[in-house]
Parts: structure tokens; C-alpha cells; sequence
């Protein structure tokens, strides 16, 4: 990757600067971002001045960060709904803007009303972060917040050596569970749709769509999660292999002839619960033809495209098909405690410098991934 260097001396003198283009040399040397200057191209490394934490903002001086398919979308500058269709996910966003929502590190600094007693804690991210108001947030869902202050999505994220949180209510001490756990995207996602799936009373078996970052998390907490054997299914001979070594019990390719027809025997009809976390029309397909009567489906992927089903089908096996993102702070707490007792094996997981920024999200964006990549500073 072509490495691309931007000096501003404050943020906001970079937000005003409509014209930003890669280039020029820099004297400041205090915060390093790998940013998004433009839509649908390369991220470029820019610099700015440490910000000073106000009222209970925290700065976060960032050890590792993961990398999201999201994070994709988010660079396009849309996600695609399949038909020519497009979702704008600009959402009004100012640039530079800096990517990264998967957030591990160290406290540096608080403001004068955040606790002083966390300065020096390893701490995990919390970034899915409402307004605070709205009736979603005082319900602790922030993650639905409209009005939302996500961080990489809606405000400056990890991709960088430092981040401001709004307040250290988002942090959590994650020492010493595996770091994997404490990436608040594939964690918290991979959990909250499981979780969506425990104690049904129709509950043989699970089934486990797409082995990238989250899936291979997913198989990880359904193991955890569930007495049954856990089922998995992806086009990518790499990942299969990788989740058979990793406590899969089946790994099936979805592209093999008559696979269907082989999976509703072995498994005297389908699967009770399914989990999509790849979310594209062929993933679905698969998932609605695989799932048993009276059975349930969770899709967390954004792949994108378009998926349509007979209403006929839908009806007449008695599915569920609910959509998940993310979680709430509470989830995240749920999640910590589960990876604290011990509960959570290490997933697959590759560390890279947080230069290497745009390099890992050419080879994610290309299907060369198996697992998470982690850039760290």
C-alpha cells in the first residue's frame, strides 16, 4: 500500500477542510490515524493533536483494534441491497474520518469528571454508543440509537494510536481473558445471536453459516453457549478445516451437489437453530432450506444483496427469521463474564501493524481471511 501522510494541527481545522487530498509532509507528531479522506479509496494516514478529555471523556491510548467487514461498507460509502441498490452509509459523516470500532488498550488521561482511579487499566471499548435521550437508549438499547455516537461509525475510531470515549461508563476490564473477547463487533454480535437462540424448546442441533471473524467467534461461544454438537457450513475449504480443528463437529460445503438433500437426512430434518453470519442471498438460501420445521434463523451478516422467499415456504415450515447487530453494554458485560470464567476458547486470530491498515482490508475484502485480523500499534 502506498503510504499517505496528512499534518493537521486540530481536528476541527481537518473536518473544515473540504479538499483534503493524500500528500505533503507533517511536523506534528502526536496522534497517527488511518483515515478515510475519500469514499470508495484508499485510507491515509493523517495526524492531528491529542485531545484533551472533557467532563468524562477518556482517552484510550489503543494496543489493538479489529478489522470488520463493516468497516467495508463504511469505506465504500454504501452497502449493497442487491438489485442495483445501494444503502448510504455516510451517514452525513465529515472527513477525514477514521475508521475501527473494535477497540482494546490503555487509559492515558480522563477528564475531570471521569474516575482518576482508571488511569494505567487495560481497558476494552464499548463502541456502540447512543445519545443517551431517546427512548432506545434510556431502555439500554444504544445500539438501536438513531442519534447514535458509535465510534468508527459515527465518530473517530480505532484505527489509530489513540481514541476519545465519551465516558468511561464504555469501558471493560478485560484483563487477563483472551483479547479475541474483547472485540466488541464479532464478540458481542456472534453472542447476542446465539443468545438469541438458547433455551427454545425446539433446540436439536445448531448450525453455524460463514467462518470469517465473527463465525469462527460464533463457534467459539456456541460451544460455550450449547450442549449440542455444533454444525458449521462455508464455501471456503481454509475455514472449514480451520473450525474442525477449532471444535466443529461437521463442516459441510454449501456448493457440493445435493448437499441439502444429504443434510435433511443426516439431521432427520434440518436444523432447530440457525445462525447466518453471512448475510448474502446464497447464505440465506441455504439457511431457509436447511432449517427444520418450527425452526429459527438469526442473520448478523452484512454481505449485502437481496434474498426473497415464498411467503407460501415461510408459513408452511413454521420459520422464524430474526435480524441481529451488535448488542448492548450489558450484553458486552455478559460477554466478559462468560470469556472471565473461562468459558471462551481463542479463535484464529492475526495481529498486523496498524499501518498495514488498507493492506488487511485489500485481503479481507478479497476472501483471503480466515478468522480476525488485529492491528496494533
Amino acid at each position: 500500500m502506498e503510504k499517505h501522510r496528512i499534518g493537521y494541527r486540530h481536528v476541527s481545522e481537518a473536518k473544515a477542510n473540504s479538499n483534503v487530498s493524500c500528500g505533503g509532509i507533517s511536523t506534528v507528531i502526536d496522534v497517527r490515524r488511518q483515515s478515510l479522506v475519500k469514499f470508495d479509496a484508499p485510507l491515509c494516514e493523517t495526524v492531528v493533536d491529542t485531545p484533551k478529555p472533557q467532563g468524562a471523556e477518556v482517552l484510550v491510548r489503543i494496543e489493538r483494534c479489529g478489522l470488520c467487514h463493516s468497516d467495508l461498507h463504511i469505506q465504500d460509502g454504501y452497502a449493497d441491497l442487491g438489485g442495483g441498490k445501494r444503502l448510504d452509509t455516510t451517514r452525513g459523516m465529515t472527513l477525514p474520518f477514521t475508521l475501527g470500532h473494535e477497540i482494546a488498550g490503555v487509559v492515558d488521561e480522563v477528564g475531570p469528571d471521569a474516575p482518576k482511579d482508571i488511569i494505567g487499566k487495560k481497558k476494552a471499548v464499548f463502541p456502540w454508543i447512543g445519545c443517551g435521550k431517546c427512548r432506545d437508549c434510556l431502555a439500554g438499547d444504544e445500539n438501536l440509537c438513531a442519534r447514535n455516537r458509535f465510534l468508527g461509525v459515527s465518530i473517530d475510531g480505532g484505527f489509530a494510536t489513540h481514541v476519545l470515549v465519551p465516558d468511561a461508563k464504555y469501558l471493560l476490564d478485560y484483563d487477563p481473558v483472551p483479547v479475541d473477547t474483547t472485540l466488541m463487533c464479532s464478540g458481542i454480535t456472534a453472542y447476542g445471536a446465539l443468545k438469541r437462540l438458547v433455551d427454545r424448546s425446539r433446540q436439536r442441533n445448531l448450525l453455524l453459516i460463514g467462518l470469517g471473524g465473527v463465525g469462527m467467534m460464533g463457534l467459539s461461544l456456541a460451544q460455550a453457549m450449547f450442549k449440542q454438537p455444533i454444525t458449521v457450513a462455508d464455501l471456503n475449504p481454509a475455514a472449514r478445516e480451520s473450525a474442525l480443528k477449532n471444535g466443529a463437529a461437521v463442516a459441510y460445503d454449501p456448493s457440493e451437489p445435493d448437499v441439502i438433500k444429504r443434510i435433511l437426512k443426516e439431521t432427520d430434518g434440518g436444523f432447530d437453530g440457525v445462525v447466518d453470519f453471512a448475510g448474502n442471498d446464497k447464505s440465506m438460501g441455504f439457511a431457509v432450506s436447511t432449517v427444520a420445521r418450527g425452526g429459527k434463523i438469526v442473520v448478523s451478516g452484512l454481505m449485502g444483496g437481496n434474498f426473497s422467499l415464498p411467503m407460501v415456504q415461510w408459513i408452511y415450515k413454521r420459520m422464524t427469521i430474526e435480524g441481529f447487530m451488535t448488542g448492548t453494554l450489558e450484553e458486552a458485560k455478559e460477554l466478559m463474564a462468560l470469556a472471565r470464567a473461562g468459558k471462551v476458547k481463542p479463535t484464529p486470530m492475526q495481529e498486523r501493524p496498524m499501518g498495514e491498515t488498507q493492506k488487511w482490508i485489500d485481503e479481507l475484502r478479497a476472501g483471503h481471511v480466515v478468522g480476525r485480523i488485529m492491528l496494533t500499534n
